[in-house]
């Protein structure tokens, strides 16, 4: 059987999932999920992907994906089997951890979007102890003599806020959103003007439907298996992708890496003064701003960033991204200045 047509689109937003072999658990204890989301943390640096929500589950995960730089297959490929191969070691265990193929269909719209997002952000309440499973939707369809009781309804809403493997909570307000979940646009698609409205109109969203028997999946609206949209616009992506990367026009004009001269030289030009001057010297930002360039915009791996850098070990190169990431939540100027050197360097 020919496998379904993977779509690899400049700047497509995505649904992925994946699921456990046998629907066996990927996920066993805490800490193989804080393990895969710093992996997930990582898509950014290494791939350019930009994650905008997930949810962890037992046996299978959700991801909404956007990959400015069409790379979804290469992206997921790195995820999938760094994690299996870790998951394996750590649990003494070995063969195939995932079902088969990740999935993945192109959301079209904003519209789309939003809805998915809603959907993937109830996993932890649409199972059966809280009457939102499949066998519940189907009794609700036959026809209820009233609706959940308050106690359920409660029960409900405790466990989606308080669920710690979802990026609704951030995205909510329950608790601080991660600093790698891109939230735009989900952010802002349910209306609001200040960020405190735009807050409460999303969780509105969201949590309306627990009190009203839960949402029907979109999934019957995918067209081909490849698109949430029209079918238009399924067939507009047919005829962009042909399964290969070289019949893909929308990828031929994919951004190229940022070469390490050239975040050197801006650097240089931002700074006023050689590179040799300030690489070494202590407290200054220099260094640690081209080996960050360097990982974002040049996918450089660490170990060759400290080569580049002056024969840095890839652990210092490690602790540096981390201090300098931080140094950037608190260095407003700072970050305003690195955000106009990425905007140079990216044309």
């Amino acid at each position: 059987m020919a496998r379904p047509l993977r779509i690899q689109r400049l700047g497509g937003r995505y649904h992925v999932v994946a699921r456990g072999n046998d629907r066996q658990d990927i996920f066993r204890a805490d800490t193989d999920r804080f393990h895969f989301l710093e992996l997930l943390a990582e898509l950014g640096e290494r791939f350019g992907a930009r994650v905008h929500a997930y949810v962890l589950m037992d046996n299978h995960y959700h991801l909404l994906l956007e990959t400015p730089e069409g790379n979804l297959s290469r992206a997921m490929h790195w995820l999938n089997a760094g994690y299996c191969v870790w998951f394996n070691r750590r649990h003494r265990r070995s063969g195939h951890l995932l079902e088969g193929r990740f999935g993945a269909f192109v959301v079209e719209d904003d519209a789309g979007w939003q809805e998915v997002a809603r959907y993937v952000h109830l996993n932890p309440v649409r199972v059966g102890r809280l009457g939102l499973d499949k066998g519940a939707r189907a009794t609700a369809h036959a026809g209820l003599p009233h609706g959940p009781a308050a106690e359920l309804v409660a029960e409900r809403l405790r466990t989606l806020r308080e669920f710690r493997w979802s990026s609704y909570p951030g995205y909510a307000g329950y608790t601080r959103p991660l600093s790698w979940v891109w939230r735009e646009p989900l952010a802002r698609l349910c209306g609001g003007h200040s960020p405190r409205e735009q807050c409460a109109a999303l969780m509105a969203y969201t949590e309306e439907p627990i009190a009203q028997g839960g949402i029907e999946p979109p999934w019957e609206r995918v067209v081909d298996g490849i698109a949430l949209g029209t079918q238009a616009f399924a067939q507009r992506l047919r005829r962009e992708a042909r399964g290969n990367w070289r019949e893909q026009k929308s990828l031929r004009g994919a951004p190229s890496v940022v070469t390490w001269p050239r975040i050197v030289s801006a650097l240089e030009q931002a700074k006023g003064e050689d590179w040799g001057r300030f690489v070494n010297r202590h407290g200054d930002w220099g260094r640690d701003a081209a080996l960050w360039l360097g990982r974002r915009l040049g996918r450089l791996p660490l170990a060759a960033l400290g080569k580049l850098a002056g024969g840095l070990d890839y652990a210092v190169v490690s602790k540096a991204l981390a201090r300098f990431g931080g140094r950037l939540a608190r260095d407003v100027p700072l970050r305003n200045q690195l955000a106009i050197l990425q905007t140079q360097l990216s044309k």
